[in-house]
């Protein structure tokens, strides 16, 4: 019988791993990614850094796993003193945030690679990130001209509004953020590119226009009724499917308490969508995720949906 591993020991196994994954996607990434900001303009040269891309990526997205509520909090008294053998080039607190935001544009292209499918089954939901308190939005000015006046059923946000796709077994498929005050059904066609099935939603997606125009697509958009609409038929699946919705909205918790997406101290906007980002990412590679349970596997086939 093996000894139960100790927590230190499930630390540095899921650390190397971690960085192992994002370091092969770097190395086939970050070279076409150098060429073409070179080619483009934007860089006219490029010099080596004491952390290399993949390291300063594997700590962002750690963060989001450990628990902490700040990053300050997790890299000073965690990172610099404990995480020594697996970052020993590492810089100052200071100087890491500001390499933070160089990484945006890889972790954006990373997440690509982490999401799900669906497989004939969606759940679609929105969600208000707010960057200040409400009774500060008057002299915010990090987000001036970008962060608006949102409101949900538990009151008024400053900010802007995640909008996820997700399937059955609660993996991200898609994704898009957009200003506080942007309709829930404007971001849908774009999510719903190349998603085919049943997507289930609330009832700010009830939409004619929105239905038919994913009708044509291949997609079911299903959602509640409100009073004031005539009832119809609806089949029993999609009936008890439209009282499952609670799954994004259990995806959506995780994200903000768990993964730590939502917090009111970012000082730029780079690093608000990198903190975002790497929240996702997090959520990505967490082993039990919120799930319908309506997969069943057969031997040597892959899963499918009981419908």
């Amino acid at each position: 019988m093996q000894p139960t591993p100790s927590a230190e020991e499930v630390l540095v196994r899921e650390i190397v791993a971690l960085f192992c994954d994002i370091d092969d996607f770097c190395l086939q990434f970050e070279p076409l990614w150098q060429q073409h900001l070179v080619s483009d303009g934007s860089r006219q040269r490029w010099r080596e850094q004491r952390l290399c891309l993949s390291e300063v990526m594997t700590i962002g997205v750690s963060f989001h796993q450990s628990g902490y509520r700040t990053f300050k909090a997790y890299f000073l008294p965690y990172v610099q003193p404990h995480l020594r053998w697996a970052f020993p080039q590492l810089v100052s607190y200071t100087r890491f945030v500001e390499l933070m935001a160089q990484a945006l544009v890889p972790l954006c292209a990373y997440f690509q690679t982490r999401t799900g499918r669906s497989e004939g089954v969606a759940f679609l939901d929105a969600t208000l990130l707010s960057v200040c308190h409400p009774k500060r939005s008057g002299r915010h000015k990090v987000f001036a001209g970008l962060a608006r006046w949102g409101r949900n059923s538990l009151g008024w946000c400053y900010g802007f509004k995640l909008h996820l796709l997700i399937n059955d077994i609660g993996e991200l498929v898609a994704w898009r953020l957009t200003a506080a005050n942007v309709d829930d059904r404007g971001p849908v066609r774009g999510l719903l590119k190349g998603v085919g099935g049943k997507v289930f939603g609330d009832r700010g997606y009830i939409s004619q226009a929105l239905f038919e125009d994913l009708l044509a697509q291949g997609v079911q958009l299903i959602t509640k009724l409100r009073k004031d609409m005539k009832n119809k038929l609806m089949p029993l699946f999609d009936k008890l499917l439209v009282r499952k919705r609670s799954l994004i909205e259990t995806v959506n918790d995780q994200l903000k308490n768990i993964c730590q997406i939502e917090h009111s101290r970012h000082r730029c906007v780079a690093n608000f969508l990198v903190n975002v980002v790497a929240g996702l990412i997090a959520y990505t590679y967490q082993e039990k995720k919120p799930s319908l349970h309506i997969r069943t596997q057969t031997p040597n086939s892959l899963p499918t949906l009981i419908l």
